[in-house]
């Protein structure tokens, strides 16, 4: 019987701050992708405010977790995409910052204190440009949503793939 692993991709943010709900945007993508490339059994498409007690339930018990948020940078770049990961209780610490009152970097110290981490833990932190009320991303955010919405399948495929031979 093949070995089975659960994923968790979960897109962070507010779909109605404009660069903010990139996080969404890439779900709603994903989505559609997996009618035509099912993803594993298992795995879970999610969207989250950012609260950090919901983040820790939707990556809890995964062995993988995908997390794609909006980011503010000094001096910002939007659309540049930072990929981060945490393995062995070790985050990169990147020069961004969620735009979120509480950030990913607060869900990641409470889960790792209350032993609720992933067993691999991927995010991938979009640069803004714009975060006004509205729908919609700005150019530079919308342009990365397909090679983002590619590099994550990667990652996935890579998990699968690993997690099989293991």
């Amino acid at each position: 019987m093949p070995h089975r692993t659960r994923i968790a991709v979960i897109g962070v943010g507010n779909e109605f701050r404009r660069d903010d709900g990139v996080g969404w945007v890439m779900i709603d993508r994903l989505r559609e992708r997996a009618a035509d490339r099912p993803l594993p059994p298992g795995a879970l498409l999610a969207t989250c405010d950012g609260d950090p007690a919901r983040l820790i339930g939707l990556w809890e018990g995964a062995d993988l977790a995908v997390v794609v948020d909006a980011a503010h940078a000094h001096p910002a770049h939007p659309g540049r995409v930072h990929r981060l990961t945490l393995d062995a209780g070790e985050l990169d610490r990147p020069r961004t910052t969620s735009s979120h009152g509480l950030g990913l970097g607060e869900a990641v110290e409470l889960a790792r204190v209350l032993g609720r981490l992933p067993g691999r833990l991927v995010v991938y932190a979009v640069e803004g440009a714009d975060t006004a009320l509205g729908t919609g991303l700005s150019p530079s955010v919308e342009a990365v949503v397909e090679p983002l919405a590619d590099d994550i399948e990667d990652e996935i495929v890579r998990h699968r793939d690993a997690a099989t031979r293991g």
